[in-house]
Order: structure tokens, then C-alpha cells, then sequence
């Protein structure tokens, strides 16, 4: 094995240790406005996915990269999709008219 590849599975190893322990002091009540933003953020997965689909050479690697792209967009999809109904939860909720008021009877 090369040095390069040792250096990039440490980095990786790295990385996941310190993914797990800053979500891990994460209170329960945030992980869902931490993760719609998060998804939200993989827009440059799409981006990447894409640069690296033009760069594809033969068929299966022009499935792979399709498939990249259509999760990526899926993942950040998602993130909007979560967001929204958070956001939805803490509206205020919208008053109905009632006969009085569509009269105009109401004070």
C-alpha cells in the first residue's frame, strides 16, 4: 500500500472520531434542525457528483455517477422537505373565519 492511501485512511479515520463525538454532545432536541441542515449543506454533493460524472469514462461508470447524482439530489431534497415541516411546527397556527367575522359582525 502507498503512503497517499495510509494518509487518506487516517484522515478518514480521523474525521469519523470527530464526527462521533460532536454528535454526540448534540442535545436530542437539535439533531432534527441539525440534520436538515446538513442535508441541506449536500448540495455540494451534487455538484462534486456532477463534475466527476463529466469526467466518467465507460458505461458503468456513467451509472455510478447517475446514481451519485440522483442521491445526492434526493439527500438534499430531504433536507428542504425536513426543514419545512420543522418550520411548520413552531408556526402559529391560522385562525378560522368564523360566520360573525365573514359578516363583518365581529369586534
Amino acid at each position: 500500500m502507498s503512503q497517499e492511501l495510509y494518509t487518506n485512511l487516517a484522515i478518514f479515520v480521523l474525521s469519523l472520531l470527530v464526527g462521533f463525538e460532536v454528535i454526540s454532545k448534540i442535545p436530542s432536541t437539535l439533531h432534527t434542525p441539525m440534520m436538515s441542515g446538513a442535508n441541506a449543506i449536500h448540495g455540494v454533493v451534487v455538484v462534486g457528483s456532477i463534475l466527476i460524472a463529466l469526467e466518467a469514462k465507460g458505461p458503468l461508470f456513467d451509472v455510478i455517477a447517475f446514481i451519485a447524482v440522483v442521491l445526492g439530489a434526493i439527500n438534499v431534497a430531504g433536507g428542504y422537505v425536513v426543514t419545512d415541516r420543522m418550520l411548520t411546527m413552531f408556526s402559529k397556527p391560522k385562525r378560522a373565519n368564523t360566520d360573525a367575522e365573514k359578516d363583518g359582525d365581529a369586534k
